[in-house]
């Protein structure tokens, strides 16, 4: 393709991704990857922040995306005040994902020059403790600063500031104190304006953007839309010092905070003189290894070079994707990280590429970012075998779905349409998501008929987009809890210790009641919400589940109530011990099982989603294949064996760094702060875990796995019930067992001799009835073959079953005098059954006499050459299609 094609791929004015050397205008000096990631942390570090490790990709807070896609997502319980921060002030590297939802950059990936699916951000962060006067000043000296003083070396006269209108307050410190001639310093509304969401912290940003020159777009400022090219962001800092409520008003933070994101990727290839991300760090590096893998080169055509780019940036995503517990699927975070995949793989056969090119690029991904993520070592084989396993599967289609797609693409005019149909087809049989599709159909200057296909699907194409999120109030209620976690803070949970205690009402919200302290569990982390009973002087009422309003805020469902109740009343909480009690067996019996299946099953194994009540538990768990019965068996065994030993169980709270020099193993779903609660349940099982558990493994009794399977490519869920639940289980199969001995009229311990007995006495009745059937065909026929001429017989019979008919038929049809029969039949009454029967020489196909008249009788069926049946329930329309047969019969 030629330069014309860009056109196609560019919005006007965009600039194609290619190096765009900035030439004489900076003093930095080029950085690898790992040298900016210590240079930022080193600087913030120097100045009393505590270097905080990358968080994974899977968040854990309620209001959290589907992916980690900023910096501040593991401290958001401290900017909103659900946990106290452990330190003032911190600075940290994240990785972080956009590719699902509605932080989305798929489509832009190796088009643009700075879009990517995964990325670094860069960070610093205040709670409660310095602000906009040492935020701002800090964010320049690091930029412009000379490396031998621990800066960046960026030019100063090519950096612009942004600010919010309202904020006169940063552009002073920028203007007065930094020194930016107030001629780049732009006011912008919303662009400048940070929010959690419709009420909570908020806040003014600055922006900080990087002037690239009037090679990439008109002059004055990133205030211009069109100049979005020339004035690229490098560094965004939040001031949240506000809160919003529900009717909308902004009201002064008691504490304010700083949360500041700076582009690794965009910093490192400026820092490199290029405008484009692709040339700089480790992302520079996969390229060059996507062509060694692909044999292709860049600059030889515009589709080549998107391919290598988003090969390079789609291995990255999926490697980090797999090693945090992510794996293929259809839904949810799988779905996306299955397209990711795809995708890559598409483009490389586009390339022309026939081998599997992901793992070698996973290998030098791992190899290139384990010393900054060391996590990625010990996932290698892991990642390795999930990736290779699903590139394989995928490539075992892609021929013949890229045929299809290319034959239809070529039968379009420029700007044409691919059809809903085809479309639908490449998805349900090829495996081709619909994006994959309008991608490369796009590619093409053609769009898809969407909602051709959308008609295709059905109720296939419902796919969950987002994390599962717990059952919670409706939004209108969000912002009444919010303000009451504002006002009051968390709810005091004391289940821990207590079964009952006092407390004080806080709010009553609908059908819920909010108190100051509860024994009542809040369903979180797989385990279902207590139940129990409040009373108070003037009122009572069963709490019929226990959820959080909204994270840190107990609400406590309630039904039969009696009377009212009051803010500001004693209130009896009391819940139910026997249930809470059922529920810690199978809560702590979820981690002995957790323990076994990666005994077992390997290392790789995963929690990821669980369920835990009082009558079961249940565990989904990363594995890719289906476990054999003897390794479930071996599972249970282990499970039990670890039970009986009657270990003790330590529930305790401490620094999640010191969990995790315990070796403890993070619970997929559950959020956690700095500060952890640890699950030692007896010598082998240590998991972070906030939920309720036994005080030894003996009280979780025996345990019993009941069902086990797929729920999703590479996910399985396992069924079991702990406590008495064995016992009831045994108790029905044995009620089950001596009532099926007394119908067989045998002693229980005889079942398995009498149900042989019976299914042989059940064999010799069939085979007598198959030949009493058979003698009735033949004297039945021996009456209808007067009714044939020159051996051809079409008649209506009365039958009792299909089978009567099929066996009528045949005895006919094996006369030697008899060529042809076509029977019609009402068996037992209901519906309607053809069916033609010929002999091989007769010369004719008996789908061709049955075909004609279906519809006559409502049905189909109809194909068989010498045997053909049709049925359907128009009985009324039998003798019409006999009619018809005889006729086209005689006309032969």
């Amino acid at each position: 393709m030629g330069n014309g094609f860009l056109g196609t791929l560019f919005p006007a004015g965009q600039v194609p991704v290619s190096r765009h050397y900035i030439d004489g205008v900076m003093s930095a000096t080029p950085l690898s990857a790992a040298e900016l990631r210590d240079a930022f942390r080193g600087f913030f570090a120097e100045r009393g922040h505590t270097v905080v490790p990358s968080a994974g990709l899977i968040p854990h807070h309620p209001t959290a995306p589907m992916f980690t896609n900023s910096g501040m997502m593991q401290f958001v319980p401290y900017f909103i005040g659900e946990e106290p921060a452990p330190y003032p002030r911190a600075t940290s590297v994240q990785r972080c994902v956009r590719a699902g939802g509605k932080h989305n950059d798929l489509d832009a990936i190796g088009r643009s020059p700075r879009h990517l699916s995964f990325f670094e951000m860069l960070g610093n962060f205040s709670f409660g403790d310095y602000f906009k006067s040492d935020a701002i000043p800090w964010a320049w000296e690091l930029l412009t600063a000379s490396p031998s003083a621990g800066g960046l070396g960026l030019d100063g006269d090519r950096l612009w500031i942004t600010c919010h209108t309202t904020d006169d307050e940063a552009e002073d410190i920028w203007a007065d104190g930094v020194g930016v001639p107030r001629g780049r310093i732009q006011r912008l509304e919303s662009d400048n304006f940070w929010e959690m969401g419709d009420t909570g912290p908020c806040g003014p940003s600055s922006e900080i953007f990087w002037d690239y020159g009037p090679d990439f777009g008109p002059d004055g400022g990133p205030a211009d839309p069109a100049a979005e090219h020339r004035y690229v962001e490098l560094w965004n800092l939040v001031f949240m010092q506000y809160f919003r409520g529900a009717d909308g008003a902004l009201t002064d933070l008691p504490r304010t905070n700083v949360d500041t994101g700076a582009g690794l990727e965009r910093i490192g290839a400026l820092l490199a003189g290029s405008s484009s991300v692709y040339d700089a760090g480790d992302l520079a590096q996969l390229v060059e290894y996507a062509q060694s893998v692909t044999g292709q080169r860049l600059g030889v055509t515009d589709v080549g070079d998107i391919a290598l780019r988003l090969i390079a940036d789609h291995s990255r995503t999926a490697t980090f994707l797999v090693a945090d517990g992510v794996l293929p699927s259809n839904e949810d975070r799988g779905y996306v990280l299955r397209r990711i995949i795809r995708r890559a793989v598409r483009f490389a056969y586009l390339l022309g590429v026939k081998t599997l090119v992901l793992p070698p690029m996973i290998e030098r991904c791992i190899e290139l970012m384990a010393p900054s993520y060391p996590e990625l070592t010990p996932a290698r084989d892991l990642v390795l075998g999930i990736i290779e396993r699903e590139e394989s599967r995928f490539v075992q289609t892609l021929a013949t779905g890229s045929q299809l797609l290319d034959s239809e693409l070529d039968g379009l005019s420029h700007g044409g349409e691919l059809s809903g149909s085809v479309a639908f087809t490449l998805h349900d049989t090829y495996g081709f998501p619909l994006e994959v599709t309008q991608e490369f159909a796009e590619l093409r200057g053609a769009a898809v008929d969407l909602d051709g296909f959308n008609t295709e699907m059905d109720a296939q194409r419902e796919r969950a987009r987002s994390a599962s999120k717990a059952k919670g109030p409706g939004t209108e209620d969000v912002a009444e809890y919010s303000a009451i976690l504002a006002e009051r803070g968390p709810t005091d949970f004391v289940g821990r210790e207590l079964d009952h205690c006092d407390a004080v009402v806080v709010a009553v919200i609908g059908d819920s009641l909010v108190v100051d302290s509860t024994p009542f569990y809040a369903e979180s982390g797989g385990q279902v919400g207590d139940t129990g009973t409040i009373r108070s002087q003037s009122a009572s009422a069963t709490v019929v589940d226990t959820r959080y309003g909204v994270a840190g805020v107990h609400r406590h469902v309630l039904a039969e109530v009696v009377g009212e109740f009051h803010v500001g009343e004693t209130v009896a909480m009391s819940i139910s011990s026997e249930r809470r009690a059922a529920i810690r067996r199978h809560h702590t019996a979820t981690h002995i099982l957790h323990w076994a299946l990666r005994e077992v099953l390997g290392d790789h194994v995963k929690q990821q989603g669980s369920m835990v009540a009082p009558d079961r538990l249940r565990f989904d768990f990363s594995h890719f294949e289906a476990p054999t019965p003897d390794e479930l068996r071996h599972v249970e065994d282990l499970a039990n064996a670890e039970i009986l030993a009657n270990g003790a169980v330590r529930h305790f709270e401490t620094t999640k760094d010191e969990a995790m020099s315990m070796g403890a193993i993070a619970f997929f779903g559950d959020k956690y702060g700095d500060l952890v609660r640890v699950l030692e349940a007896g010598p082998r099982s240590t998991e972070l875990c906030g939920g309720t558990h036994v005080h030894a493994l003996g009280e979780i009794g025996p345990l019993k796995i009941i069902s086990e399977g797929s729920i999703g490519s590479n996910i399985r869920r396992l069924e079991a019930v702990a406590g008495t639940g064995p016992i009831d289980r045994l108790r029905l199969e044995e009620a089950r067992i001596a009532g099926a001995a007394a119908q067989l009229g045998v002693p229980p311990e005889d079942l398995s001799e009498g149900i042989a007995k019976r299914l042989a006495d059940l064999s010799a009745a069939r085979d007598e009835i198959a030949a009493l059937r058979h003698q009735v065909a033949a004297s039945a026929a021996a009456s209808l073959v007067d009714e044939a001429t020159d051996g051809v017989l079409v008649a209506r019979v009365e039958a009792e079953s299909r089978d009567e008919v099929r066996d009528l038929a045949l005895s006919l049809r094996d006369r030697p005098e008899m060529r042809v029969v076509v029977l019609g039949s009402s068996p037992g009454g209901k519906g309607a059954m053809l069916l033609a029967a010929v002999s091989p020489d007769a010369g004719i196909d008996a789908g061709s006499l049955i075909a004609p008249v279906m519809a006559l009788i409502g049905g189909g069926g109809g194909k068989g050459a010498e045997i053909a049946t049709a049925g359907g329930k128009n009985a009324e329309g039998i003798d019409e299609a006999l009619e018809q047969i005889r006729t086209l019969l005689n006309g032969r």
